[in-house]
């Protein structure tokens, strides 16, 4: 009995030493350390972690990682519809009528009268840094007709100018220039009672002038030219005006054109001076080398302009001329005038 005891106590417990063994063995080749260096607080079960192990499934999909890649994407941006304006343009028409009128018994006595006058006025400019191109045209003209009498002239003058300069410093510029005047109609004296004497026409006299110099121009209204090199022709085309014109305007009789050459000066001065009041002069030197000093000539044109309101206005123009070569005193014209002036834009 107790034979059988002690073999039943064998068996179980050599049955208990081989799962302890079996352990020990899959400790050893998990940590792949030697199972005598390893104590055995430290040792891990295998067996445990099998059982938590998660291994990924046979039939996953591959994950395909593409690269980062930026490209521009151009978008299209309508720009505002501007436009740089480098003309500039103005036109002004004015148009003076003057009228009087009596009866046949009226007692202080009078002449009935009409007069009407003109005055176009067209500026340009081109102005592209550095240069800036100018061109004026101004025409005036006036007749008046008294009761008894013929038609006669009052105004008369065709003026162009052009200029083109380029700019130097903040005042001052470089500038070349090219002006022609001169008239339309026909001028004659009126000396009584004989009858009316011609003494100037179309181109003649007519003068051409070229000029290169320099131009200060401190501020918009105002500005000097200072042409150094100066040439001028004078052109009287009607070759028997010398007859009631004995001067010939310093043409020698028999010729048409006289070439001059000198130093001019130009100053203009364009402005409202005041509310409702504008004020318009310009000054013109001609200094001619190798003349005396007795044939410089000088010409100031003046227009002072009031306004009532935006058509009607008051004007006053006057001119005064110096030149020996057309008289030997000094020249002067004036008048006033109601009328309609407009200016576009």
């Amino acid at each position: 009995m107790i034979k059988k005891a002690s073999i039943v106590f064998l068996a179980i417990f050599f049955s208990c030493l081989v799962p302890a063994a079996a352990q020990v063995t899959d400790t050893l080749r998990a940590d792949s350390v030697k199972a005598d260096t390893i104590k055995p607080e430290f040792r891990v079960d295998t067996n445990l972690l099998n059982k938590f192990r998660i291994e990924p499934r046979k039939n996953a999909l591959p994950v395909r990682i593409r690269p980062l890649q930026v490209r521009p994407q151009f978008i299209p941006i309508e720009m505002p519809d501007y436009e740089i304006q480098h003309w500039r343009k103005w036109l002004t028409v004015g148009i003076n009528f003057n009228q009087v009128a009596f009866s046949s018994n009226w007692s202080a006595g009078g002449v009935s009268a009409i007069a009407i006058g003109t005055n176009i006025v067209y500026k340009t400019e081109y102005n592209k840094s550095p240069f800036i191109y100018t061109a004026e045209i101004n025409f005036l003209y006036g007749r008046s007709k008294n009761k008894g009498q013929s038609a006669r002239k009052t105004n008369d003058r065709l003026f162009i100018d052009n200029k083109l300069a380029t700019k130097l410093s903040k005042n001052w510029y470089f500038f070349g220039s090219l002006t022609f005047e001169s008239q339309i109609d026909k001028g004659f004296q009126y000396p009584d009672p004989n009858p009316p004497i011609l003494i100037s026409r179309f181109l003649s006299p007519g003068y051409i002038t070229e000029s290169i110099g320099f131009e200060y121009k401190p501020s918009k209204y105002f500005d000097v030219r200072l042409g150094t090199g100066t040439a001028r022709q004078t052109l009287v085309l009607d070759t028997a005006i010398y007859r009631n014109q004995p001067s010939n305007y310093g043409v020698p009789i028999g010729k048409k054109i006289r070439n001059d050459l000198a130093f001019q000066g130009v100053m203009s001065f364009d402005k409202d001076i005041m509310q409702n009041l504008h004020l318009n002069w310009r000054y013109t030197l001609f200094v001619p080398y190798g003349r005396p000093l007795d044939f410089v000539n000088h010409r100031l044109d003046l227009t002072l302009l009031a306004r009532v309101n935006k058509l009607i206005n008051v004007t006053i123009n006057g001119t005064a001329l110096y030149n020996k070569d057309m008289a030997a005193g000094i020249q002067a014209t004036e008048g006033l005038a109601l009328g309609i002036m407009y200016k576009f834009p």
